[in-house]
């Protein structure tokens, strides 16, 4: 048996080495990100465990951890000197380097983060699709993505749209709510959209024209979005139908119904089938069960679903679901964003939501806006955080802490990992078995004093000394 911690080298060889085997771990805290610590000595259990990992009843299958590419991450990573931004790419993408990013997603047309509002066909009553254009995308996601996938060639995507093109949309508007002074009281630096407070969209509602004809539409664009990603060397193996189908929102969004989504999915099922692109249910921004079970049982729809996607107050639903239908995959699907601090707080809160998300069975987790300007804000006037922020003057960019939090899990944790339970006193951590056995270990010391915890992982104890408010990552092979 040999032992790793998170540096990777070789630590054991052999029973007779087991009592004095030198261990390594890497640690971040919020001055001194992703350090390798000093070494550690792998030991025969002796005395009760702060945690114990059980290796023998393995939970879910990790598929993966990842980003979004959005526009004004690639807007922002272009102000930099071209070899800075290989640089960031490599890290995020190239296997072995650093987040290890196997999977990602992407929006299908315009979004909160993308550069203005627009769609891939506007041409009122354009059903054939004969004016249908991804040529916006070509000055932004498609040189984003392609970079990307330079660095890993298998990396997997998925795709959702925030609001189909204006003319499917009963106000005939791209946003679904309008600016109200309300709004202006929490984001002082929201945008105008110029939607009149009469064509607001409403919750439980379909703001998506209900008719034969634009359910045809909107699944042929689907399907020439597909087709023109494809042709351009970008193969897309998922879509969901709406982000946050519940939410009426001042940016691109489209409120529908759980019955509105099952209907349109007997349209649009059969154009992913053919291309062989599979349909998750989502994204799912509520806490509430029942409008997942209403689409699963719905026949029209039930069928198609492969998987379901959640996010934001979403993070309510995804453990009862799970209990459910343990079969079913299910993605976290968009990190909570932040206010554009990038701090260690927020980073701490994310942490949360990381064991959140996948105690409860998530299979993929995904983090929101790969790179921002420094402010971090959107078209729309959102402050958001990123896991890279560039500063356009200086012409430099820094990691911020949520992306060392996320390589703490990606660096290490393969796709086809299935996660572990553990016991004991010791519950601020999370832990996975790799394909190749290897175990991965990673946890919080969010005390104020220096933390000692015994780790009984299989036959062996490790005794790590946690440095005070810090991450820690163990790998064991």
């Amino acid at each position: 048996m040999r032992f790793l911690l998170a540096g990777g080298a070789a630590l054991l060889s052999g029973p007779a080495a087991a009592q004095t085997a030198a261990a390594e771990w890497v640690a971040t805290t919020p001055t001194a990100p992703w350090v390798v610590q000093p070494k550690l000595v792998a030991t025969a259990p002796a005395g009760a465990a702060d945690a114990e990992i059980d290796l023998a009843h393995p939970l879910q299958t990790i598929q993966g951890f990842g980003t979004c590419f959005n526009e004004l991450g690639w807007t922002s990573l272009s102000t930099l000197p071209p070899a800075d931004r290989e640089s960031i790419m490599r890290e995020l993408f190239a296997p072995g380097v650093g987040a290890n990013f196997t999977i990602c997603r992407m929006p299908v047309g315009a979004n909160d983060f993308s550069r203005d509002w627009y769609s891939y066909d506007e041409t009122p009553g354009d059903f054939a699709m004969a004016h249908f254009s991804i040529a916006n995308d070509e000055q932004t996601l498609i040189p984003f993505i392609k970079n990307a996938q330079r660095y890993q060639p298998a990396l997997a995507l998925w795709a959702s749209p925030w609001s189909p093109p204006t003319w499917m949309k009963y106000n005939h508007h791209y946003a679904a709510a309008a600016v109200l002074p309300e709004y202006r009281k929490v984001f002082p630096t929201l945008a105008e959209n110029g939607l009149p407070v009469d064509r607001q969209g409403k919750e439980g509602h379909n703001l998506f024209i209900q008719e034969d004809k634009y359910f045809t539409a909107y699944a042929l664009y689907f399907a020439k979005f597909l087709d023109a990603y494809r042709q351009r060397g970008i193969r897309i193996g998922m879509v969901m139908p709406q982000n946050e189908f519940n939410s009426p929102q001042v940016f691109p969004s489209c409120p529908w119904t759980a019955g509105g989504l099952a209907r349109f999915v007997g349209y649009l099922q059969p154009q992913l089938a053919s291309r062989k692109v599979d349909l998750f249910f989502g994204t799912m921004e509520r806490a509430n069960e029942t409008l997942v079970d209403s689409v699963l049982r719905d026949p029209r729809s039930g069928p198609a679903i492969k998987g379901v996607g959640f996010q934001w107050a979403g993070k309510g639903a995804i453990a009862g679901v799970h209990q459910r239908y343990p079969a079913l995959t299910l993605y976290q699907t968009e990190q909570e964003c932040g206010d554009g601090k990038n701090d260690w707080k927020y980073c701490v809160y994310t942490w949360g939501l990381m064991k959140q998300y996948l105690t409860s069975g998530a299979n993929a987790y995904l983090y929101w806006n790969t790179s921002l300007k420094k402010g971090g804000i959107s078209r729309w006037g959102w402050s958001q955080n990123s896991l890279v922020t560039v500063d356009e003057t200086a012409k430099t960019y820094q990691f911020n802490p949520e992306y060392y939090l996320l390589k703490h899990l990606s660096h290490y944790v393969q796709p086809g990992a299935k996660r572990l339970s553990t016991s004991g006193a010791f519950t601020n951590l999370l832990a996975f078995q790799n394909p190749d056995k290897s175990i991965v270990v990673v946890a919080q010391n969010e005390g104020s004093q220096a933390q000692a915890v015994r780790f009984k992982i299989g036959a062996r104890t490790l005794a790590p000394v946690f440095q005070a408010n810090s991450f820690n990552t163990l790998l064991l092979h």
